[in-house]
């Protein structure tokens, strides 16, 4: 989304150094702030998509094979007779059949809905886009706890009892096999694991800051079920190594590590993985002015005044710090708003996002107030090279977003610039533009043709504009 005019001249033109008024401020910059480069060498999506696709390929077949299907249970699981005929097609164990819909479900191949379920976007863009597919895999490998099989019986009672604590240590175990970039031995990282649990429990009641996969997360303590008890003596080490084989067997059947002969390795995928959850720990860690607590309507109102590149890394930073979809619905919710400045800088936000965002902008076509950005927004994320607005809008959007970014420059910006405004939409027939304003529905039109009939300096422009302001106070819309 282009900055509209007036309003980014509030913080573009600052300068370091320069004396800051009260709505143009730039936070100041951080030593290393920015993105963390990707090591020379380091796969791109081209070259792990491949690696994912493989992983992922049953769950792929069972979501082709399912298509729309009528009902599912209350978790999203295929009831029996499904998961039988998926077997059948598919030359599967239903065993295999219902661990492959899983994953479809994790991954976003098929998404619950209305008590049945449907393909996913993400499995109409798996054969070209990389990037989905490589995201799509992430998503898996969050959720990799849930992945992993259940323990023995016999050792269902260390496994309540270590579990949410061992996978508070999971990051920290990942990072050491993401340095070493080689095989570690078994008894390496069960020393690592237990020396993270006895740190825990001499420090207990102090809330440990690692960066948890959300699902995971969800599911510490036996998948949500125990509350965690305090432990005071340490714990045996043969009950560390049952709950380190749980944690190593659920990674491999993600595909984020390999084992083999006692020792255990990241595979490429995993070494991505690792690294992207680092950037966006590093990420947050750089944001200068620090919104990441506050709501999306405070962190746009508060970016309203920053220029450009400052406010691209508080967003990043924002949307970093909580699931990405919760960041989407809260950024998606401010732009429902009656500031139209906020609404175009949350579709901003939402391009830091990226394609994790697609399904919500997608359905957010819908409404009224949002259709325009959103259809700009998704033209932005689509392969299109050279696609125009006037490709993607109708009259009858345009004449909408036209209103919405005049309303936001009369609201934040300088009057004057109106004129510039106008000139830019009408191409030479500013009449016709004035009609298709008035008949927009926006309940900004009236107010913003009788600011252009202010300002503008050629009497018949702004005679027009008065006219079609006049004409929506007296219900000619």
């Amino acid at each position: 989304m282009t900055r509209l005019p007036g309003t980014a001249r509030r913080g573009d033109t600052a300068q370091p150094g320069s004396t800051p008024t009260p709505r143009r401020r730039t936070p100041a910059p951080k030593p290393g702030r920015g993105r963390t480069p990707v090591p020379e060498g380091f796969p791109a999506p081209a070259e792990l998509a491949p690696l994912a696709r493989r992983m992922l390929a049953d769950a792929v077949r069972i979501a082709r094979w399912a298509g729309e299907l009528d009902e599912v249970d209350k978790r999203g699981e295929l009831l029996p007779e499904d998961a039988r005929a998926a077997g059948r097609a598919l030359a599967m164990t239903v065993g295999a059949a219902a661990n492959a819909w899983g994953q479809a479900l994790l991954v976003g191949l098929v998404e619950a809905r209305d008590g049945g379920a449907t393909p996913g976007w993400r499995l109409h863009a798996w054969e070209h886009d990389d990037e989905a597919v490589v995201r799509g895999w992430s998503a898996l490998f969050d959720a990799w706890t849930l992945v992993a099989p259940m323990p023995p019986a016999a050792m269902r009672g260390v496994f309540a009892v270590l579990a949410g604590q061992a996978v508070d240590q999971a990051p920290q175990l990942l990072s050491f096999l993401h340095l070493v970039d080689g095989p570690v031995a078994d008894s390496e990282l069960l020393e690592l694991l237990r020396r993270g649990l006895d740190e825990r429990r001499v420090a207990a009641g102090a809330t440990p800051l690692s960066p948890v996969p959300h699902a995971a997360s969800a599911v510490s303590a036996v998948r949500g079920t125990c509350r965690e008890p305090q432990i005071d003596t340490p714990h045996s080490p043969a009950d560390v190594a049952a709950v380190l084989d749980w944690m190593l067997d659920g990674l491999a059947a993600v595909g984020a590590l390999t084992r083999q002969d006692e020792a255990a390795e990241l595979s490429p995928l995993g070494h991505w993985a690792v690294r992207a959850k680092l950037e966006e720990i590093c990420t947050v860690a750089q944001t200068a002015a620090g919104h990441i607590e506050q709501s999306a309507l405070e962190l746009l109102d508060a970016c309203a005044s920053y220029s450009p590149g400052p406010a691209r890394a508080e967003y990043r930073a924002w949307v970093a710090a909580r699931p990405v979809d919760r960041a989407v619905a809260e950024l998606l919710d401010a732009a429902r708003g009656d500031d139209a400045l906020l609404r175009g800088l949350a579709f901003e936000a939402l391009r830091v996002a990226g394609g994790t965002a697609e399904q919500a902008v997608r359905a957010a076509v819908d409404e009224g107030v949002l259709r325009p950005y959103a259809l700009l927004w998704l033209a932005e994320q689509s392969d299109e090279v050279g696609v125009l607005p006037s490709d993607v809008l109708t009259a009858e959007d345009a004449a909408w977003l036209w209103v919405d970014t005049a309303a936001a420059v009369l609201d934040h910006g300088e009057t004057g610039l109106l004129v510039g405004h106008v000139e830019g939409a009408s191409a030479g027939e500013p009449v016709r533009l004035f009609n298709r304003a008035r008949q927009s529905g926006h309940p900004r039109a009236a107010s913003v043709l009788t600011a252009v009939a202010g300002v503008h300096p050629d009497p018949a422009v702004a005679r027009a504009a008065r006219r079609s302001a006049f004409s929506v106070h007296k219900g000619g819309a």
